[in-house]
């Protein structure tokens, strides 16, 4: 497949040979992102999901969207496939989600059962490491397949660490798409409950790496299970056992069933979010390159590189 930004010079041709010298030019890109965050609502403050499974107790830096506004993002926006089971989203307050240094918490539940953490502290997550590089080329030809571009493995940005104590494990994964000069990074946060496991995928890239690493301790002392749905409330008697431990969940055995992010371990949505900020670059290069001069008059191309300057 080939890398979008292959389509922008193409894209430019046409759109020069098909716009009049005289004619009007809105901003219709624009204009429609600007009304499409106008229709979602933001929410702050203390959120309950999933039938008061899980409170979230946002700071401010914080906003959530709930699952139906969270589809919106991930299909009209990002261009996911629809039907995707969330709990919602979680966005930094002070970002645009749909610009190129936005990213997003996608949250969704696993009820797999009560996940045993006896041997987490026995996982060699370098061994560990090695074989998830070695999944990942086989699940390539799964990817190829599909129509999409491989992906590498390059190694941890941030190797796994679980805290025992709050049963809340974290780790980041970067990873190359294609010829892309742009690696893509995936920050997991699994937090363990019951009867199941809370699961908070970052959709971001690598140049967001520092300021999602710094917000995580945030982002896991804010999302707790509620009392009688936490891990200590597991009861041997009466509750099931998940097929698996720890280390599945990080090997990538439980995907998140967020569209198609199951068969490619959760990095789907990064792939995709990349065309929104491709039509935001064509979107503002358009409304500097045609900008009306006065009410009657619309820049030729070399006015407008040298009204810029």
């Amino acid at each position: 497949m080939r890398h979008p930004r292959l389509f922008l010079p193409l894209f430019l041709f046409f759109l020069f040979c098909a716009m009049p010298a005289s004619a009007e030019l809105d901003d219709p890109v624009g204009s429609s992102i600007e009304a499409f965050l106008a229709s979602l609502n933001f929410q702050a403050g203390e959120i309950a999901l999933e039938d008061d499974l899980v409170t979230l107790n946002l700071s401010d830096s914080f906003r959530y969207l709930s699952p139906d506004d969270t589809e919106k993002v991930l299909v009209d926006a990002w261009g996911n496939p629809p039907g995707n089971q969330t709990l919602g989203m979680i966005v930094p307050a002070d970002t645009d989600i749909l610009s190129d240094h936005g990213w997003a918490v996608i949250i969704s539940y696993e009820e797999d059962g009560y996940v045993s953490d006896e041997n987490a502290e026995e996982i060699n997550y370098d061994d560990l490491l090695v074989q998830m590089k070695e999944e990942s080329i086989e699940n390539n030809k799964v990817r190829v397949e599909a129509g999409y571009e491989p992906m590498e493995f390059v190694g941890w940005a941030a190797p796994p660490l679980y805290d025992k104590e709050s049963k809340k494990l974290y780790w980041a994964k970067e990873l190359q798409f294609g010829d892309s000069e742009i690696n893509t990074l995936n920050y997991n946060i699994r937090i363990l409950g019951r009867k199941g496991v809370l699961v908070l995928n970052v959709v971001a890239g690598m140049p967001q790496f520092q300021e999602i690493d710094y917000e995580v301790p945030t982002l896991l002392a804010m999302t707790e299970f509620n009392p009688g749905s936490r891990y200590s409330d597991f009861n041997p008697d009466i509750d099931s056992v998940a097929a698996y431990g720890v280390g599945a969940l990080i090997a990538g055995k439980v995907a998140s069933k967020v569209g198609l992010l199951a068969k490619f371990g959760g990095v789907l949505l990064v792939l995709k979010k990349l065309w929104i900020a491709i039509a935001l670059a064509i979107g503002a290069f358009a409304k500097k390159l045609f900008k009306k001069k006065d009410k009657e008059q619309v820049f030729t191309p070399e006015e407008a590189v040298r009204k810029d300057k």
